[in-house]
């Protein structure tokens, strides 16, 4: 979270101020291209392999990629493609790390647990979503974005202490042996989009990321239209987080109690969209930090659903392929919506991009629940009727 704060920061220092936003709206498109590359694969080696030791592997992976950019940062370098490259290898090496880690999840806790421990790991997500990037302000106006970086590597470090620690991981559910090859990466699309839960669940979190990413913008509206410099882009990029912290709060006593949660989790994407126009038409900083907390409240609710009605509808054997789909879904519709963003933000202006990205979301998340009442009809008491194919 400090290191994708530091990167937009630091592109933005590195350009001309006429190309900013389409500079900025580029990283999207650096690492897009490798999830949509390594996706199903990844999710095939999820299911395939030991998923504790692929995510060994791939946050060793990143540790070597956040020390590269820490020493070519601090030996003064400035070319953008380094960290066009660097932004790449990490999106590859997390569309490994992301199918393994969403697969190993449930298989830690009960099944009828699963909703609250999502909670409980959606807390500990936006709790480093929000000191992350407050720090990397306060990191960048004392030392300079450098020093980001190496904190970042470090961190990989105890990720990886973290993973050698576990002991007595439950084993994996008598299934036959999953084989590497095209025929298992079509099995896994053909379940994804076969379910019409799943896959209207996918195509909501795509439409209103897409849509409404308004994180690639943030440096700009830190710096030309609030002006409130490093310290106050901390702020602004940790706000969403702390909406979605404690939102988080209150879900983890209220998640299992949600009866109508298709219904519930349409009204919360529709909400996250109408923010988002309030963020894009504010101009004063504590008005857009409110717009963006409630955004991040929206979206948690939003988030642990569509996680809940998903994780609940596949089984074990499927999880890593399921998530490798979903991860071309949720990956690939933020970093598609930072370059559209940066795009329309060059021709038409910053807060012209933010609302009509607003108003987008908004109309394809009621479009989505049109086309698809039993996503919108989904009950609590649905999740096992869930997996049933079309």
């Amino acid at each position: 979270m400090m290191r994708g704060a530091a990167l937009l920061w630091h592109v933005s220092l590195l350009v001309a101020p006429e190309d900013k936003a389409l500079a900025l709206g580029a990283i999207g498109l650096s690492r897009v291209v490798p999830i949509v590359l390594c996706s199903l694969v990844a999710g095939v080696a999820a299911d395939a392999f030991d998923r504790r030791r692929v995510l060994l592997l791939t946050n060793s992976a990143m540790l070597v990629i956040s020390s590269v950019l820490a020493a070519t940062t601090l030996l003064g370098l400035k070319q953008l493609w380094v960290i066009y490259l660097v932004s790449a290898l990490s999106a590859g090496a997390a569309a490994f790390d992301n199918p393994a880690r969403n697969a190993f999840f449930p298989s830690l806790v009960p099944r009828e647990h699963l909703a609250n421990a999502i909670s409980l790991n959606s807390i500990l997500f936006q709790s480093a979503s929000v000191i992350g990037p407050a720090l990397a302000g306060l990191v960048i106006g004392h030392y300079g974005v450098a020093w980001v970086y190496v904190i970042d590597a470090a961190s990989f470090a105890v990720l990886g202490a973290s993973l050698l620690a576990m002991r007595d991981v439950p084993a994996r559910a008598g299934t036959t042996r999953l084989t590497m090859g095209p025929s298992a990466a079509w099995e896994g699309l053909r379940f994804v989009f076969g379910r019409p839960l799943i896959r209207s669940s996918m195509l909501l979190d795509f439409f209103a990321t897409f849509f409404a990413s308004a994180t690639a913008l943030l440096p700009i509206f830190a710096q030309d239209v609030l002006h409130v410099g490093a310290h106050g882009y901390g702020l602004l990029s940790a706000a969403t987080a702390m909406g979605a912290v404690t939102m988080s709060l209150v879900m983890v006593p209220a998640i299992e109690r949600i009866d109508r949660r298709g219904r519930t989790l349409i009204v919360a994407a529709v909400a996250y969209g109408l923010v988002t126009i309030g963020f894009g038409l504010s101009t004063h900083f504590w008005l857009s930090f409110v717009f963006l907390f409630l955004g991040g409240a929206a979206d948690m609710v939003s988030t642990v659903l569509r996680n809940v009605i998903r994780q609940l509808a596949t089984p074990d054997e499927m999880r890593g392929r399921m998530t490798s789909v979903n991860m071309m879904f949720f990956m690939g519709g933020p970093q598609l919506g930072e370059l559209e963003a940066g795009v329309v933000a060059q021709a038409f202006g910053p807060m012209a991009s933010v609302v009509s990205g607003g108003v987008a979301c908004v109309l394809a998340v009621l479009w989505i629940a049109q086309r698809t009442p039993l996503l919108t009809n989904y009950r609590r008491e649905a999740a096992d009727a869930s997996a049933r194919p079309a």
